[in-house]
């Protein structure tokens, strides 16, 4: 690999680095410890016990991947992968949700095996270089949307799918001081910029709050409701149960939920590390993911153990961008990621009134800062330059990483396929590694898999 990656820095100056890094990183996804019980509460499962499952895996998976990948990503309960499980598995199919979650863990040992063979690290080592850049660019839209979404400043509309909200709403007003502070901060190069932003926008957020409740509630912030609290795990925890598959029916119904599990997860969590790790300049000189392995074994552990404390499928988290924009490089940034989810496991109605308009500037910011990636891209290349374009412009416009990702390679290999086919001079054919073919068909699969079930 081009650099040497390490789990601890080497100074204090680069320790103070990585632990703010990590607790941005944290602060921009820490809603999910709010939202995420939210979703899946909706099968039935308590609550309170899934405010712990959520914070437990995202600690356990973070951690893990701070000492054995030393990677500065953080991992938590994929969004998405939840809305599927609660809407799409338990309540659009009827199953329960304990036959869900043994879906989820079969999904993680399935991500187990084909890491530890390898076929995710060679996944990612097949996409082309203008495609990496890309998928950073891409998901440097993605996370802007996110992040106007959610400050209010870009808002649906049923005539035009989207439209700009009221600029003088609160939470735009809050996001557009935080992202002005931000900016201050980072032209004159303040350590922790990001960090200080969302710690800006949360005490206004609050400070609103406290002023008008009402008002604040309709736009989703209020105060926390306490300080500490702590639920117990035991009735969602180990509830894996395979009596759902004892007929040929429920055999075909389990392996769809799985596979859909299973392209969404593998996908997302592939665009996200090379996404993310392409921005922290991580890539080495032939334009591959170090540790890419070790952080694709983890993320199946993750989902594995999430499974059996009780959540949905585990993921890497685009948010982890802002912690790299701070400075983050080593394990520490992902350890102390999971050492705040650990902390939040008791102090969980502080992280939850964290609201998203005061983690939005963060996410705006970072956007515009991994979309200059796509300068890198050869434009002069057509059977390059198209796929690069629709990777970009699919990821927010699908609201889907994994499906801009999708796109992207099945045109790229369509494409060269066709240049290699119709064009006669032997040096502008492309070279199409097999792994890029086998991969067009694999999404033509996963194309096609809603269609039958």
């Amino acid at each position: 690999m081009g650099k040497e990656l390490r789990t601890l820095p080497e100074d204090k100056k680069d320790y103070k680095r990585e632990i703010i890094a990590g607790t941005t990183s944290f602060l921009a996804m820490a809603y999910i410890i709010a939202v995420n019980p939210s979703i899946l509460s909706a099968t039935g499962m308590p609550q309170g016990a899934l405010v712990t499952a959520t914070c437990l895996s995202a600690a356990f998976s973070c951690i893990l991947m701070g000492l054995y990948a030393k990677l500065p990503i953080g991992l938590a309960s994929g969004m998405g992968l939840n809305a599927f499980f609660a809407f799409s598995v338990v309540i659009g199919k009827g199953i329960s949700w304990d036959i869900a979650l043994t879906a989820v863990f079969v999904e993680g040992i399935i991500f187990i095996l084909l890491s530890l063979f390898k076929v995710r690290e060679a996944v990612v080592d097949a996409i082309p270089l203008n495609l990496k850049y890309a998928v950073t660019g891409g998901i440097g839209l993605f996370i802007a949307f996110v992040g106007f979404n959610g400050a209010g400043l870009v808002v649906s509309d049923e005539s035009t799918k989207v439209a700009m909200g009221n600029f003088f709403s609160p939470t735009v007003l809050i996001a557009v001081i935080g992202l002005i502070v931000i900016v201050i901060l980072e032209k004159k190069k303040v350590k922790g910029s990001m960090l200080i932003g969302i710690v800006i926008s949360t005490v206004m957020a609050w400070g609103y709050a406290i002023l008008r409740p009402e008002s604040a509630n309709l736009l989703g912030i209020s105060v926390p409701s306490g300080i500490f609290k702590f639920e117990s795990l035991a009735p969602i925890a180990g509830k894996i149960d395979f009596s759902y598959l004892t007929t040929p029916e429920n055999i075909f119904n389990f392996a769809v939920i799985v596979l859909t599990f299973l392209f969404v997860d593998f996908f997302d969590t592939v665009g996200t590390l090379v996404g993310v790790a392409s921005r922290a300049n991580m890539l080495d000189k032939d334009g591959r993911v170090p540790n890419a392995g070790k952080a694709l074994l983890v993320d199946a552990l993750g989902t594995t153990a999430g499974a059996l404390m009780g959540t949905s499928a585990v993921t890497t988290y685009v948010e982890s961008a802002t912690g790299v924009e701070e400075g983050g490089r080593t394990g520490l940034t992902a350890i102390t990621i999971g050492v705040l989810f650990f902390i939040a496991t008791f102090f969980s109605p502080v992280f939850i009134a964290v609201p998203t308009c005061a983690t939005a500037p963060a996410l705006i910011y970072v956007g515009y800062l991994m979309l200059g990636s796509i300068v890198k891209i050869d434009f002069s290349d057509i059977t390059e330059a198209v796929p690069a374009f629709l990777t970009i412009a699919l990821m927010p416009l699908t609201y889907s990483i994994g499906d801009g990702l999708t796109v992207g390679v099945l045109v790229y290999v369509v494409l060269n396929i066709l240049n290699n086919i119709f064009t006669k001079e032997k040096s502008k054919k492309k070279p199409l590694s097999k792994v890029m073919i086998i991969l067009g068909f694999v999404f033509i699969l996963k194309l096609i898999l809603p269609l039958i079930s």
